[in-house]
């Protein structure tokens, strides 16, 4: 299982939890999975966050493998101009 670590802002969807477990292998399945045990987070993780996996965000995409013991965090995605 992976530990996913949510920004406060998503907690209300986890029913408080900050960290949630899901079982993946990819970034993609990260994410998948944790629509699948949480729908609200769905619209959320649709309009776009960031994921970052053992202190380096995300920038090759969903496939990007995680390990069971991997560190991953949610964040929201920074936007500006």
């Amino acid at each position: 299982m992976v530990e996913v670590n949510l920004w406060s802002g998503l907690r209300k969807f986890t029913d408080g939890a900050e960290v949630v477990e899901v079982e993946a292998k990819t970034v993609g399945q990260v994410l998948d999975a944790l629509v699948a045990a949480h729908p609200g987070l769905g619209p959320v993780i649709e309009a776009g966050v960031s994921v970052a996996v053992d202190g380096e965000v995300v920038t090759g995409g969903r496939q990007m493998p995680v390990a069971p013991d991997s560190e991953v965090f949610l964040m929201q995605q920074i936007k500006g101009g």
